[in-house]
């Protein structure tokens, strides 16, 4: 399926970005108003991620929460931060529509593997990195298969299958599960977690 990973593929993540982008635009412009207000003028997140080959880039997504710190300085934690808009925002994965312009870029593909922490670069063992052969995805499998209420070991293993399995058939199946998975707004949290806990390594 190389022709279809290396060529097709990217013809589609592009095609259906801008598309996307121009019918949500006006979602965008009321989310970018109500989370300037929420976060104090700052409505986007923009953090590096490793890519494909484990290149950098800049992730851009929807601020959910704000940098409210305690009395030592440190910010707050996440389930104290969340704001009630970045709440929402979050359940019904609306925070993710920013990343249609990482597509744009060529940075990251509609699915794939989900773009973690520059810090886990050194934490992973060799099945492990090869998540980075492919661009990462807005979604994927491992999200449709249970997202943050899975354990990073599963998350891992869902995503190398992904890589090795990679075809049209399976990323239509992802995008039709994600849109069930989004109306159910299921696998948003890790269990008593605002978000999903680090990856500390493999022990």
């Amino acid at each position: 399926m190389h022709w279809y990973r290396n060529l097709f593929k990217p013809l589609v993540d592009i095609s259906a970005a801008l598309l996307a982008l121009v019918l949500l635009s006006p979602v965008m412009a009321v989310l970018i108003v109500l989370l300037t207000i929420a976060n104090n003028g700052k409505p986007f997140f923009l953090q590096p991620r490793p890519g494909k080959n484990g290149r950098v880039f800049r992730v851009i997504k929807f601020k959910t929460m704000n940098d409210r710190k305690g009395a030592d300085g440190r910010l707050l934690p996440d389930e104290i931060r969340l704001t009630p808009v970045g709440k929402f925002v979050r359940k019904t994965s609306l925070d993710e529509i920013p990343q249609l312009i990482n597509v744009l870029k060529g940075d990251m593909s509609l699915i794939g593997p989900r773009p973690l922490l520059v810090d886990y670069l050194p934490l992973y063992n060799a099945t492990q990195h090869r998540r980075h052969e492919v661009r990462p995805g807005i979604t994927g499998w491992a999200q449709v298969n249970g997202r943050n209420a899975i354990s990073w070991e599963q998350k891992f293993e869902y995503d190398v299958w992904y890589v090795d399995n990679i075809s049209l058939a399976l990323d239509i199946k992802i995008a039709w599960m994600t849109v069930q998975k989004v109306i159910k707004s299921e696998g948003i949290n890790a269990a008593g977690a605002a978000t999903m806990e680090r990856f500390m390594g493999n022990g």
